[in-house]
């Protein structure tokens, strides 16, 4: 008789009898002699992400786990494990994720239409706050999950008909809080994507969710170790992994975020201490050493899952008992194959959720379509572009069966602070030798006056350059397409400025202007996608120019006068910068052209023209950037004419030079600007910056006066940061020809 048949007739004989040694033998022939194993993964924000450790050493050492019940970043994990991915599935994906732009508030700027990228320019993104029903609201999360919620979406697309979570390749509980009672909420059926993101909104970062009608907030505030949900599916055996956020100490309770974190921190220590006590002898406990690293760290995915893996293994004594024969564990596996399922053929494409907007204005520009086979791809593109407008604060797809076929359905959730939307910037400035200024902005823009998508914008300066402007945007066709969006735009623009006047472009100044003018216009436009817009206008400007401290100039004709032009306006934009300010990466293309007729003082319907040129590259290599800036400017208008000329100086504009002290009707600049980002970001702010920049230039009279030998240099060095209200500059510029002057301000040099 062969060994291997004698073996087997051995321990037949054995288990007939009741022997120990047998039975223990037979316990790793398969799942069905086995205690049933349950895995539970607390939450811990990036900490959750050491699960994907721990899983790949069970899976390496043949431990199944025959079902799984996870809290927030818990849950995240342990529903993708369920789902049928394996660890190393698991590893591959989040370490490709970029995890800087996952939690963008909205999507990346150059996928916005040019009116929201156009808002970048005068205020920041990062501060808006609105207006519904007559109340002042705020965002309810800091950070946007839309990203984390595509990542979801694609991931479980190969069980996204799977209602029941006993039915995934390995039964799934995800554990959250009813927001209204505070009550645990374990849910075990329905949409999976959005159980896991419902699971994880973290109070005051993420948004909480609507799931069947509840208000779902994150599960680590009630059950952020669900031991007690791992035995309600039927384990006997646990193997619990606990990477909870541990409390912090006296040097972190110094400011709100920090009270508020350490506040979350001792609710969810205080439920796992309970789940802690519930473990049996027989249970194995996993707390992976993570050390200084926090729950916002996803930027240290490759580190935290090393932190699993080692925690697991140090356990190896205790997990081997838990293991099973190869060809039990090989039968394990093919039991969570992912079954592919049948491609989807759509046949509607659906809007749901807003009560505010029209999105099926925007039916026309998405690339998913009915007769299309389903692709993630698609559907994910189109996801950004309905939020590109501003309008949602989550926009989420999904592919279900309805009665005409699968449909494409897009679920979109009105910002609840919205559609009047209100932002504040702040400029305030000195150059350290008596100039400073200051100005208060408030803009403010009601989206959806109609169902075509009709906007008022408006804008406020309160302070040394006061400025009034509003448009009225109204789209011209109920459908937008590729080549049929055209809007028409009514604008006006009231503002007030002082200026000085240098002599001979000196330093020294020899009078004060006050100019005061009111602008009309009217254009025809038509967004080039996603890379710009095209206008064509009427454009009706009225000012006047008032001497403030000019005793020189009390008799000049052009003083004191009502002056006005009508002219054909023309402008084109092409943005692809990823940031108004400190961009790292993009360019950025400007041309303005307008011609008409002027008149006033002496000058009787003259004809002029100005033409304006600008364009922005900009390339990053690491936390090194490149910037290269050129714009030019020709004018051709009477001479005695008070429209005034184009000027130079000022921080990066000249550096070194006094604002406005260079002065004509063609100009020529160019700078090349070298900046690092820091790798720390400060709160409130995008990040640090220094560098500096190297610029020439000048202006003329007139054009064919131009000579490459009247060129200035100037150069800056400066240290910033990108925040809520504005970037933020403290620099030193620097001129042969100027002088030297320091710079500090707050807002747009």
């Amino acid at each position: 008789m062969r060994p291997e048949a004698r073996s087997g007739l051995l321990l037949a004989l054995a288990l007939l009898i009741g022997s120990p040694l047998a039975q223990a033998q037979a316990q790793t022939t398969g799942p069905a002699e086995r205690p049933p194993i349950g895995l539970v993964l607390s939450g811990g924000g990036a900490r959750g992400l050491a699960h994907v450790g721990v899983l790949k050493v069970l899976e390496r050492e043949r431990i199944p786990a025959d079902m799984v019940a996870g809290t927030s970043m818990g849950a995240i994990i342990g529903g993708l494990y369920a789902s049928g991915m394996s660890a190393r599935d698991l590893e591959r994906e989040l370490l490709a994720v970029n995890w800087g732009t996952v939690f963008n508030s909205r999507v990346d700027r150059q996928q916005l239409s040019q009116r929201r990228k156009e808002e970048d320019f005068e205020f920041s993104p990062a501060v808006e706050v609105g207006m519904r029903d007559g109340e002042i609201r705020l965002p309810q999360g800091t950070l946007s999950s839309r990203g984390l919620e595509i990542l979801l979406r694609r991931f479980t697309l190969p069980v996204r008909n799977v209602q029941n979570f006993d039915d995934l390749p390995t039964p799934f509980r995800a554990v959250a809080t009813d927001l209204e009672t505070g009550a645990q909420l374990v849910m075990s059926r329905g949409d999976l994507a959005l159980a896991l993101r419902s699971s994880m909104s973290v109070p005051g970062v993420f948004a909480p969710t609507e799931w069947q009608e509840r208000i779902l907030g994150d599960g680590g505030l009630v059950n952020n170790l669900p031991v007690d949900v791992a035995r309600g599916l039927g384990a006997q055996r646990l193997i619990a992994v606990n990477v909870g956020t541990p409390l912090s100490g006296r040097s972190a309770l110094n400011s709100l975020v920090g009270v508020t974190g350490q506040m979350i921190n001792i609710l969810t220590e205080q439920n796992v201490q309970r789940s802690l006590a519930t473990l049996a002898p027989s249970d194995l406990l996993i707390t992976p050493q993570l050390g200084p690293l926090g729950a916002s760290d996803f930027d240290k995915t490759r580190e935290l899952i090393a932190a699993g893996e080692a925690a697991a293994e140090a356990m190896l004594p205790r997990l081997r008992s838990l293991a099973v024969s190869p060809e039990a564990y090989a039968e394990w596996q093919l039991e969570r194959v992912r079954r592919n399922q049948p491609k989807a053929m759509l046949a509607a494409v659906k809007f749901e959720g807003s009560s505010i907007t029209n999105p099926e204005r925007f039916k026309a520009q998405l690339e998913s379509a009915p007769g299309q086979i389903f692709d993630t791809e698609r559907a994910e593109r189109d996801a950004r572009l309905l939020a590109s407008s501003g309008d949602y604060e989550r926009v989420d797809y999904h592919v279900e069966q309805r009665a005409g076929g699968d449909a494409l359905v897009f679920t979109m959730d009105d910002k609840h602070w919205g559609p009047n939307y209100f932002r504040i910037g702040l400029d305030l400035s000195t150059d350290f030798d008596g100039e400073s200024a200051f100005n208060l902005r408030i803009s403010h823009n009601r989206h959806w006056l109609t169902p075509l998508g009709t906007e008022w914008r408006n804008q406020l300066t309160i302070g040394q350059t006061p400025r009034f402007y509003s448009e009225i945007y109204q789209p011209l066709s109920f459908q937008l397409g590729r080549s049929n969006d055209w809007f028409v735009s009514g604008w006006a623009e009231l503002d007030r400025r002082n200026f000085t006047l240098y002599q001979d472009t000196s330093d020294v100044a020899v009078a004060r202007l006050q100019r005061q003018a009111a602008t009309f216009g009217a254009d025809l436009g038509q967004p080039w996608g996603r890379l710009g817009e095209l206008r064509l206008g009427l454009q009706h400007q009225n000012w006047r120019v008032t001497p403030k401290l000019a005793p020189f100039l009390l008799n000049d004709n052009r003083l004191d006068k009502v002056w006005s032009e009508t002219g054909l306006r023309l402008k084109a934009v092409v943005d692809q910068l990823d940031f108004a300010n400190f961009p790292q990466r993009g360019y950025r293309v400007l041309f303005e052209a307008i011609a008409g007729q002027q008149s006033g003082g002496s000058v009787r319907h003259a004809a002029f023209h100005r033409a304006e040129l600008q364009g922005s590259w900009v390339r990053s290599w690491g936390t090194h950037t490149l910037n290269l800036h050129a714009r030019t400017f020709l004018a051709r208008q009477p001479e005695d004419s008070a429209q005034g000329p184009y000027s130079l100086g000022g921080f990066q504009q000249l550096s070194g030079y006094q604002p406005g002290q260079l002065i004509g009707d063609t100009l020529v600049f160019g700078r090349a600007t070298y900046y690092r980002r820091l790798r720390e970001t400060p709160l409130l702010t995008r990040g640090f910056f220094y560098g500096g920049s190297l610029e020439i230039g000048n202006a003329w009279g007139q054009s064919d006066k131009v000579s490459s030998k009247d060129l200035r240099t100037a150069a800056s060095l400066f240290i910033g940061a990108d925040t809520g209200i504005g970037p933020l500059y403290l620099a030193v510029g620097m001129a042969p020809q100027g002088s030297k002057a320091i710079y500090l301000f707050i807002g747009r040099p």
